[in-house]
């Protein structure tokens, strides 16, 4: 199994704080990477920097490893990342809520100019993965419902074909119906061949839809291995997050 991101000794400062020290990660290619961790371990400063929003102070960012050696995109712009198939769903969803859901869609659809110009099979798949997408496609999105909201800011993402689906906790303050109908969703994404790397607490979340774990406590990887196997071990649970699965 060929790795699609690799993350080795990256460090991350934000002003006069040393947030990364030396985080070491990979993403297997086609499967769905669950990176855990208490609050403040680093997480988020993990995606943003693999981003480009925070650049690395040290370490290497490289992209489609297993095809060579990779591309070394630790110093490129986000927009520069974003156009080599990477797409990232921050925390607060990042959607333009004065827009409409089918403005929110087109400005995603760098390649459309209006909705018509959006690939049609694309677009019905995603309704079929997000069916409030399709039925509020005409209203602001800032009336929309957080789990709403979430789902068109995933739908956005995938709107043009990715190669890495990045996704910054998800299911944050969704009700249980609507938690189940994203696994589901992500599930299909899976499936489809999109390679997948979320941060989430919902541990129930975690292990329904993880293949393999990264987590992370005081801006270090301190473990790396299988879903299966870290749920199936409940004193290491309780050693690396202080809670049993």
């Amino acid at each position: 199994m060929t790795n699609l991101l690799e993350l080795k000794g990256v460090h991350t400062h934000i002003g006069a704080y040393h947030i990364l020290h030396g985080v070491d990660l990979v993403v297997p290619r086609g499967q769905l990477t669950m990176l855990l961790g208490r609050n403040g371990a680093g997480k988020t400063t993990t995606l943003r920097t693999i981003m480009g929003l925070w650049q690395a102070s040290q370490g290497t960012v490289r992209f489609g490893a297993g095809q060579g050696d990779g591309q070394d995109i630790t110093h490129l712009s986000t927009p520069q990342i974003a156009e080599l198939g990477i797409a990232y769903v921050p925390e607060t969803m990042g959607i333009f809520s004065d827009l409409t859901v089918k403005e929110n869609m087109v400005l995603a659809a760098r390649s459309a100019k209006r909705a018509s110009d959006i690939d049609t099979v694309r677009l019905e798949w995603i309704f079929k993965l997000f069916p409030a997408v399709e039925k509020f496609w005409n209203h602001p999105a800032g009336k929309l419902s957080g789990g709403q909201k979430q789902m068109l800011a995933v739908s956005r993402a995938i709107v043009e074909p990715r190669e890495l689906l990045i996704v910054d906790e998800p299911s944050k303050g969704l009700a249980p119906a609507i938690v189940n109908n994203m696994i589901d969703a992500f599930a299909q994404l899976k499936a489809s061949g999109v390679t997948v790397l979320l941060v989430e607490q919902n541990i129930h979340f975690a292990q329904r839809l993880g293949d393999s774990v990264a987590v992370m406590d005081d801006g270090r990887v301190v473990h790396a291995g299988s879903m299966a196997e870290f749920s199936a071990d409940t004193a290491l649970q309780q050693s690396l997050l202080g809670l049993a699965l």
